[in-house]
């Protein structure tokens, strides 16, 4: 029974008891207390307190039902306050939350300590936004790059990094635009911006953008594979030693640098590079020497070598002495070390 309803019907059930006493016309009934005497018809004393008794229970029903309300407002509340938690928690951007009851303070104390994740099965909520979030996260971590500006996610976060990611393996235009400005982005994203540039791209824009960026060995490495398999319109011999000279290479990176160029740079081309390499770094000799056995230019070999410690060059020394004794040798089964 509602709050109005009750109200109405314990006025009828006054009124009717009322009513019934009256007309058996009992008169009137005085009551003294000390000096005060009071006398009312029998009628009235009998309805007074059953309307006494109904005020004292809308009193009653109205404190608690104000009470629930505000409780239920409070739920309601901090129900939506949660769910903006989980919402922040997953855009992975800080957020205080306040509750006013005391099952979800105690639940927040709980769910603040840990990171929430998205699984691969499609989420659904009664929250539209929610879900929307979840959608877009579980279309970032399966490799799109999600364009939707009502999405905000803070651009420090891995989420934004996965995001820039994909954006960058979808579009090689915006590849390209990173690395004009790779300083605007982290250091992974310009990594994988020049990847994809190397894959996609010709050795024309890629000479025109590798010096943004800084080079390591394996980047490198994939460069001057591209630039070996488009020689054209590759890296001048002063290009790649200007390269080389940046990067900490040792004796074995020399080595596998003469083998990527060495079936593609005119004989000429490729012995001046890594004479040039040579005279200016130590470790660059073996891969010269190499490249000098490639085309037979034994005489060349035998002076950089006659002038060096015994314990140096060992294995090109072997070679020579097999060579002067008329016996077979197979340049790539000799170690260089």
């Amino acid at each position: 029974m509602g709050f109005k309803k009750y109200v109405i019907f314990s006025i009828i059930l006054i009124i009717v008891v009322f009513g019934y006493v009256h007309s058996l016309e009992l008169g009137d009934y005085n009551i003294t207390i000390l000096t005060y005497s009071l006398s009312l018809p029998v009628a009235v004393w009998i309805a007074l307190p059953l309307a006494l008794l109904a005020l004292a229970t809308y009193v009653h029903l109205l404190f608690y039902g104000t009470c629930s309300f505000f409780n239920s407002r409070g739920i309601n509340k901090d129900h939506e306050t949660m769910i903006n938690f989980i919402k922040s928690n997953l855009l992975e951007k800080p957020a205080t939350s306040k509750f006013k009851t005391k099952d979800f303070k105690n639940l927040y104390s709980i769910l603040s300590q840990l990171k929430f994740n998205v699984t691969d099965d499609r989420f659904t909520s009664s929250d539209e936004e929610l879900n929307k979030i979840v959608g877009n996260i579980q279309d970032i971590r399966d490799g799109k790059f999600v364009n939707d500006k009502s999405f905000k996610i803070n651009e420090t976060t891995p989420l934004a990094n996965l995001n820039m990611l994909n954006k960058v393996n979808e579009q090689i235009d915006f590849a390209v635009d990173v690395l004009k400005k790779p300083e605007n982005f982290s250091s992974n994203v310009v990594r994988q911006s020049f990847e994809n540039v190397l894959k996609e791209k010709s050795m024309t824009t890629v000479k025109k953008l590798y010096k943004n960026i800084k080079l390591d060995k394996e980047l490198a490495t994939k460069l001057f594979e591209k630039d070996a398999a488009n020689n054209e319109f590759g890296f001048t011999p002063d290009e790649i030693i200007k390269i080389v000279k940046d990067l900490d290479y040792k004796k074995d990176d020399y080595l596998a640098l003469a083998k990527n160029y060495e079936t593609i740079l005119q004989p000429d081309q490729i012995i001046s590079l890594f004479e040039k390499l040579s005279a200016e770094l130590e470790e660059a000799t073996a891969a010269y020497l190499h490249v000098l056995c490639e085309y037979e230019m034994i005489d060349k070999v035998r002076e950089i070598i006659s002038a060096t410690p015994d314990n140096e060059y060992t294995a090109f020394k072997a070679l020579l002495d097999l060579k002067e004794a008329g016996k077979y040798y197979n340049l790539e089964a000799i170690s260089y070390k």
